[in-house]
């Protein structure tokens, strides 16, 4: 970016102190959540700082938000003489030795990413302004959610020293979000609902999850640095109180059981407010996947798909699939049928069932969606061709 644009994003001010922090908000994919921050607590809270910059109604196409100095200095509590050189130290550190280890479950088993979140960092001397850029590969787990997210304030975790509270607080909010969430809407018994509110968490996991593997083996070391502290911090400076139950396997502690409750404060219902905005934009996305998959379900191309073994039975049961197919696929069969008729159609579906070049199952609609546009680019100028036109 050059420095007639920095200067312009400067003047607008939108990098210093950029929306009050106590307003920002979190948001981010439940697998991200799940995954092993293999950082400390500053690179991790730049980071979170960061996502918090992400607008996920219009995302950055280039993978860049920017921040001030200020704001990175006030957030993660720097205020020495020596703020400068902490700062570069903090995000060296990121760059070189801060990654994610994202642990993805699929049907036959999981598959295991390590992502550097945040590869590229720019400032200078003589303005505010901190350019920051994500790694394409970390974006998915920051703006695709339409499932399986989970959102916190920012300002919640400003005062967690420790990045056990970080990590801790994120997962009690994934599980305490839903609790929220299904007990306004429905939809979930009475002790599904209650395990959202008292999660559980084998030891084996929460080693897992606070890389803690091979730390603490004694259990009073460990309650006391990955329990006991972090709580006690989440409780004093977040809107959860949160207590602990030890479930015992013979004579070894096997889980843990978390108790959360939520503060109600009078004062600042500023929060809730805007979490409940945003679990009602959930919820129209979810009546409008609803009703493409409806739709799908009833489309001749849904037919005509199965008949060329380009869907499954299974794939017919999975509402996110379908009503991608009726969203971004579907309309250009339309398309195509206009010109060529539905056998043109079924021609062109079982040419692409018999080549399947770059097929991905897992993205069934993205691949056909890229093979009917190039296709109707390849009908429309053999139109022409016939029209005498070229």
């Amino acid at each position: 970016m050059n420095s007639i644009n920095k200067n312009e994003v400067t003047s607008k001010n939108q990098v210093t102190h950029m929306n009050d922090l106590q307003k920002r908000k979190v948001v981010e994919h439940n697998d991200l959540i799940s995954s092993v921050a293999k950082m400390d607590k500053t690179p991790l809270k730049i980071f979170e700082l960061a996502v918090s910059a992400i607008d996920t109604t219009n995302p950055p196409k280039d993978n860049i938000v920017y921040l001030s100095k200020q704001e990175l200095f006030s957030f993660f509590d720097v205020r020495s003489e020596n703020k400068h050189t902490r700062f570069k130290q903090a995000i060296e550190k990121m760059q070189k030795q801060a990654y994610f280890q994202i642990r993805e479950v699929k049907d036959q088993g999981y598959e295991m990413k390590s992502i550097v979140p945040i590869p590229y960092v720019e400032w200078n001397s003589y303005n505010d302004v901190v350019t920051i850029e994500f790694n394409h590969r970390i974006m998915p787990y920051l703006i695709e959610l339409n499932t399986n997210f989970t959102q916190y304030a920012l300002s919640d975790i400003v005062e967690l020293s420790s990045k056990y509270s970080i990590i801790l607080y994120k997962w009690l909010c994934m599980s305490y979000n839903q609790y929220d969430y299904y007990s306004t809407k429905g939809n979930r018994r009475e002790e599904q609902l209650e395990k959202y509110r008292n999660p559980s968490i084998s030891m084996k996991e929460l080693r897992r999850l606070t890389d803690t593997v091979n730390e603490y083996q004694r259990f009073t070391n460990f309650s006391k640095k990955i329990l006991d502290i972090p709580l006690e911090e989440i409780s004093n400076y977040t809107h959860f109180n949160v207590t602990y139950d030890k479930i015992k396997k013979g004579r070894a502690i096997d889980s843990i059981v978390f108790h959360i409750t939520e503060k109600r404060m009078a004062d600042d219902n500023s929060y809730k407010q805007e979490d409940e905005t945003y679990l009602e934009d959930k919820a129209r996305k979810e009546v409008a996947q609803e009703q493409f998959y409806l739709q799908a379900m009833e489309s001749r191309y849904t037919k005509i798909l199965m008949e060329h073994f380009m869907l499954s039975s299974y794939d017919l049961i999975d509402k996110a699939i379908m009503a991608g197919l009726q969203k971004h696929v579907y309309p250009l069969y339309d398309k195509l049928k206009d010109l060529r008729g539905l056998s043109g159609v079924e021609t062109h579906v079982s040419y692409v069932s018999e080549k399947k070049e770059g097929y991905s199952k897992r993205n069934i609609a993205k691949y056909l969606k890229k093979a009917i546009e190039q296709y109707l680019i390849t009908v429309k100028i053999q139109d022409k061709m016939e029209n005498g036109s070229m």
